[in-house]
């Protein structure tokens, strides 16, 4: 590896650690205002000639916890997430090595027109929540 090559290396190294100690700075050191919620999970929304169908990541979200909501643009998804380390792990010294799973509460917006489309299904499974609407007829 020549001079340039570890050069590059290095600064890369650098920015994935900025951007890392970013992610926990938001996470951690918000006004207590702006805890809630704390994230949004990223979402896939694919349209088809009948249908809509919204996925969103929600990893160790527990069923119970889900809320759906309608405005007449948007549909909103909130929930929280459990912190990752129980209490009793703590106690017994667990040390933790990484937290990138977001956790907390969390509220997710999606435009979306709820004159146009009616919700017909939603299941979760393996972490995804799978909302399916239909398009209303014109």
């Amino acid at each position: 590896m020549n001079s340039r090559d570890l050069s590059r290396f290095m600064w890369s190294e650098a920015l994935s650690l900025l951007d890392q100690a970013d992610r926990l700075h938001r996470q951690f050191f918000r006004p207590a205002a702006a805890r809630v919620p704390t994230w949004e999970p990223p979402v896939d929304v694919v349209e088809t000639a009948n249908h809509l169908r919204v996925t969103l990541a929600l990893p160790g979200v527990a069923a119970e916890t889900i809320s759906l909501s309608q405005e007449p643009d948007a549909i909103i998804v909130s929930a929280r997430r459990a912190f990752p380390v129980a209490a009793s792990e703590s106690e017994t010294g667990a040390r933790v090595h990484a937290l990138e799973i977001p956790h907390g509460r969390f509220e997710r917006r999606i435009a979306l027109s709820t004159h146009e489309f009616s919700l017909v299904e939603q299941r979760l499974h393996n972490g995804c929540l799978t909302l399916i609407f239909s398009k209303k007829e014109t």
